[in-house]
């Protein structure tokens, strides 16, 4: 992968490819918190899987879990209970099980993840958890926030981060790129449409022709 990430949305798939955008992403301001936003870019997400891979001997788990929390809008709860039956390697599928009384789905895999997966899969002791600590344990919620927070120092993040940024940063990157609101609320799994609308009113095309005559 490179330091910027298209995404695309077309009839229910999901894309990354390495052309570097050419929008920025919008801002958004949280005041108890001393960052601007509350959202990870494709570049910055790069830069955290590159720290991640360079971190320790675990480096490819985390990584791996950075890279599919992103692409497929995973919350922490739902990265680290993911497991080996929701992954199809052979049909290139992910069953997406959210939680939050979210609705879950089927999401296609990119060949970068099927790739990391199945090394993933390899290089660790036989168990249904996609994701395990050193003890073969699932990795929880907590411990990956703590792994994201680490490796964002390590990575020069310019403010503190957490794991639901790779989320919002999943929403925003779809909105921008100009996919409608019902496919991006299918995508994250959202019941309430409003909480998906966040994405689209502060994506930057949908003010593009304003000063155009």
């Amino acid at each position: 992968m490179t330091n910027s990430s298209t995404v695309t949305l077309d009839e229910g798939l999901f894309f990354m490819d390495s052309r570097a955008g050419s929008e920025a992403a919008p801002t958004i301001v949280n005041s108890t918190v001393a960052r601007t936003r509350e959202y990870l870019t494709g570049a910055e997400v790069e830069a955290l899987m590159a720290a991640a891979r360079k971190s320790s001997r675990y480096g490819h788990r985390d990584a791996t879990m950075i890279l599919i929390a992103y692409r497929h809008g995973l919350r922490a709860s739902e990265v680290c209970d993911l497991q080996w039956h929701q992954v199809e390697l052979a049909a290139g599928l992910l069953h997406v099980r959210r939680s939050k009384r979210g609705t879950s789905s089927v999401h296609p895999l990119q060949g970068d993840e099927l790739r990391a997966l199945r090394r993933l899969q390899r290089e660790q002791p036989p168990g249904p958890h996609v994701f395990v600590s050193e003890r073969g344990a699932p990795m929880a919620p907590k411990s990956f926030h703590a792994v994201i927070a680490r490796l964002g120092e390590r990575a020069g993040m310019p403010f503190p981060i957490h794991p639901h940024m790779l989320r919002h940063g999943c929403g925003y990157e779809l909105a921008n790129k100009g996919h409608d609101t019902r496919a991006l609320q299918a995508w994250l799994g959202h019941r309430n449409i409003q909480h998906t609308v966040r994405y689209t009113e502060l994506a930057p095309d949908r003010f593009r022709d304003f000063w155009r005559g």
